[in-house]
């Protein structure tokens, strides 16, 4: 049972030692022999410092395979930002900024430009990827951010950006979408409502991290469904409120015997403006809902810089055709 090497293997398992004399190798055997439970555990161990060693370089090895390989940000292609022929390898990790037209979803923004690529790339549409960085409604306008390629990765990114918004609310009446694309359902008295009034709701309800209680016309999915399936359905879906941040919310009303406020609007992600305007005009006691929405700004990039859908079409088809001349 005695070794002269490194290693003494018993009945029960093997324990590595350290080099030793041999008169202690003896004596540690010896009382192993003597009280063999009261010492398995304690008597003989594996050395920390092998023990940290091989953890440390087993958990490097870990680390270096499993990590992902470094996220390279997209290109931002700008209106008037490329001189002369753009090659179109310009569309393999590529961010554009869209002026998103009334009346289009963000997914007709989407396959507007995916159709515009496949032809100019000559390859199917379903090989070219394309998604945006936030929805906004049919009824809104402005900024749309939309990845193109690997640029694709860098969405939750872009969507995790502060937002600004300016629009417009109608007070009196509300509807089962909160904004202007819904049917009335009530109609209340607002002449009494003041901005005063309005603006002290706002600064002590409204503003700084609140709990908003998302609109049954959306695209959250509860239970696997889309809520606005169950709201076309006439369903009302019990939903849990969301904890957002409203930075800002001014409004200005010039002449308070119209029932129109607009407002400005800086808030966090998934903060959903007909909710601010519904909830509002519900708190003044008088009702409200959306009218206008533009989207004006996310993190740095501002609706300023961002192409019209024709200008953007148009951009894309020239390298097709610049492709076709060589």
């Amino acid at each position: 049972m005695l070794s002269t090497g490194r290693f003494v293997c018993l009945n029960k398992g093997s324990y590595i030692l350290t080099r030793q004399s041999a008169s202690l190798q003896l004596q540690t055997l010896s009382s192993l022999i003597a009280c063999p439970r009261a010492n398995m555990s304690t008597s003989i161990k594996r050395p920390r410092a092998v023990e940290q060693d091989d953890g440390v370089k087993t958990d490097t090895i870990e680390l270096e395979k499993r990590k992902k390989k470094a996220i390279v940000p997209p290109r931002l292609v700008e209106p008037g930002s490329e001189k002369g022929p753009v090659p179109v390898s310009i569309w393999e990790n590529a961010v554009v900024l869209v002026d998103k037209p009334q009346t289009w979803t963000s997914f007709d923004v989407c396959a507007k430009i995916r159709g515009a690529l496949a032809r100019t790339l000559n390859v199917k549409g379903k090989k070219v990827k394309v998604g945006h960085a936030g929805t906004l409604d049919p009824m809104a306008t402005g900024l749309l951010i939309v990845c193109i390629g690997k640029g694709t990765k860098s969405i939750d990114t872009f969507v995790s950006m502060t937002k600004e918004y300016s629009g417009t609310m109608k007070l009196g009446e509300e509807t089962d979408s909160y904004d202007a694309d819904g049917t009335v359902v009530h109609e209340h008295e607002w002449k009494h409502v003041t901005n005063t009034a309005l603006t002290t709701l706002i600064s002590d309800t409204y503003v700084g991290d609140i709990d908003q209680l998302p609109p049954m016309f959306s695209a959250i999915r509860v239970n696997g469904k889309r809520l606005y399936e169950s709201a076309r359905k006439g369903e009302e879906v019990e939903r849990k409120s969301r904890r957002v941040t409203v930075e800002r919310f001014d409004i200005t009303r010039n002449d308070e015997s119209q029932p129109c406020v607009d407002f400005w609007v800086t808030c966090s992600k998934g903060t959903y403006i007909r909710s601010l305007a519904h909830d509002l005009g519900t708190s003044a006691g008088c009702g409200a809902h959306l009218v206008a929405l533009r989207r004006e700004s996310v993190g740095e990039y501002n609706v300023k810089s961002a192409w019209t859908m024709d200008a953007l079409v148009q951009f894309i088809q020239s390298q097709r055709d610049e492709d076709t001349k060589e």
